[in-house]
């Protein structure tokens, strides 16, 4: 009964587990009108007139842009390939890891390229952000600061605060987990 007990619990973990790094079984935040989602890649046409920004000194704040998303807690690493029909200034396209309106952090590409790999990696209480052009050898953009032991949302992101929108393309998305280094 106990073996038959743990192997139920560890396949409903990993059916939970594989479903969510699925971009069909994700979440969206702020849902385009038109996008589609086959064989593991994510093509949306960007919305016009949107986008993410917190709070600046003249006191704008905007928090609408499309954002699919799985919720990931513990450390983890997270990879993700990402291209767009960049059109004009500030077009982007990334992986955003989210906490709440207040406490995110996006990785966008600033110049128009054919595609880029991110990947960002969460340890306790920091992240670790990198890009690379091939998928195997990353560099690393910077690291942020994150609260630690609290859930996040991960995933494909895109905005056109300018523009009049464009076609960005995601895929290869991969949520991992890591060994807790607490333990």
């Amino acid at each position: 009964m106990k073996k038959y007990f743990l192997l139920t619990v560890f396949t409903l973990v990993a059916t939970l587990w594989a479903n969510a790094q699925n971009l069909d079984k994700m979440q969206w935040f702020n849902e385009p009108e038109s996008y589609t989602i086959r064989n593991g890649k994510l093509e949306m046409d960007v919305p016009a007139q949107t986008d993410y920004w917190r709070i600046s000194h003249y006191g704008f704040t905007v928090d609408d842009g499309p954002f699919l998303y799985t919720t990931v807690g513990g450390e983890f690493e997270a990879k993700i390939k990402v291209s767009g029909d960049y059109k004009v200034r500030f077009d982007q396209a990334g992986m955003m890891i989210r906490k709440d309106p207040s406490d995110w952090s996006v990785i966008e590409l600033k110049e128009p390229i054919p595609f880029l790999w991110l990947k960002a990696v969460r340890r306790l209480d920091a992240i670790e952000l990198y890009y690379s052009f091939d998928a195997k050898e990353y560099t690393m953009m910077r690291t942020l600061w994150m609260q630690d032991n609290c859930p996040l949302m991960v995933g494909p992101v895109a905005a056109c605060p300018d523009g009049q929108g464009f076609k960005a393309v995601f895929s290869h998305f991969k949520v991992k987990h890591l060994p807790d280094q607490r333990r």
